[in-house]
């Protein structure tokens, strides 16, 4: 923990807090509240902040609107939103890469799994995050997080907050995607029923399509899938973590979890290890896992399904994941 720094965001406490400079970027489309409460959020920052109102129109659009945060000289950037908005805007934040004079980040959660904000300690409901988040604007409290970086052959890197998914998990993301387009909401069960579903007729449970390889270490063929994480847990039943890397951390590297089998029983064995509290990692002769990793690339022979901090974005035949240490510093 550390105060802002005062040469770039002077936030010393309560009695220059309405001189901070601070755009809220808010998604109205976010799942977890009505238009009245974030209505009620928003006047609560109003309040205490020189804030400027930004609501996201279309997808990618708080990444600009972050970048056009970081080049108007804002003291910090609030995000009010699900996982989704704040990846968003973190690649904004970070478009031309880590620096400790940019914006400070708040995140205000108001998705249906808030992974980040929750794996920073902030309250799960939005009233009691603003609260938090407030208290710390006065305190001039923050967090400086490590966060993950993924690029693909012919693209620019971008960075996730919390984990990315290769292969089976980035598949039930696409899925569900495809029907929150049709209308309607993203409950844990519609993952969990498309997830079984899929895994029972929608993936390839025969072959296996990935490689895992690591800078002067020999290559592990043979995976169907794998969860690379930069904290945990991997990801939220509702109230219930699911975590398969718990050692990953906001201060270290890259944690890689991957599967050898999708056959039923040890299936079912790994996601119940998942769903234990415990401290060491999910075990067993089907399970790869690599802790506090510099970098990692997967590779498959044909294109496959990725997903970044849970939005779906693709297939590609390989990608390469690294550790940012020290990479945004968050409110909290």
């Amino acid at each position: 923990m550390g105060r802002f720094d005062t040469t770039r965001n002077p936030i010393p406490g309560t009695d220059t807090l309405n001189a901070v400079r601070a755009m809220l970027i808010a998604n109205p489309k976010a799942t977890s509240t009505t238009r009245r409460a974030r209505d009620i959020m928003l006047r609560a920052f109003t309040g205490d902040l020189n804030i400027d109102l930004a609501e996201t129109g279309h997808r990618g659009h708080a990444t600009d609107l972050a970048r056009k945060a970081v080049h108007e000289g804002y003291d910090a950037i609030v995000v009010l939103g699900g996982d989704g908005t704040v990846n968003e805007a973190v690649n904004g934040l970070l478009a031309e890469g880590p620096s400790g004079r940019l914006p400070a980040l708040a995140v205000v959660p108001c998705g249906s799994a808030n992974v980040f904000a929750r794996a920073l300690g902030l309250p799960g409901d939005p009233v009691g995050a603003t609260r938090q988040v407030l208290q710390g604007l006065r305190a001039g409290r923050h967090r400086t997080v490590g966060l993950g970086a993924a690029r693909l052959p012919d693209g620019p890197e971008r960075y996730f907050t919390f984990n990315a998914g290769v292969g089976l998990d980035a598949e039930v993301v696409r899925e569900v995607e495809r029907r929150r387009a049709k209308g309607g909401r993203a409950p844990a069960a519609l993952y969990v029923r498309t997830a079984l579903e899929h895994f029972f007729s929608g993936t390839d449970r025969r072959r296996p399509k990935l490689i895992l390889e690591r800078p002067g270490r020999p290559p592990i063929p043979g995976l169907f899938l794998a969860f690379v994480s930069n904290t945990s847990p991997w990801t939220f039943l509702g109230p219930l973590p699911v975590n398969p890397s718990p050692r990953a951390n906001f201060n270290k590297g890259l944690d890689v979890f991957a599967l050898r089998s999708l056959r039923v029983a040890p299936a079912l064995g790994t996601v119940a290890q998942m769903l234990l509290a415990r401290a060491r990692p999910v075990q067993g002769r089907h399970v790869v896992n690599v802790h506090d990793a510099a970098e990692v690339t997967l590779r498959s022979p044909r294109p496959v399904a990725y997903q970044l901090d849970g939005d779906y974005l693709g297939e590609t035949p390989a990608i390469t994941f690294r550790a940012v240490p020290k990479a945004v510093r968050v409110v909290i």
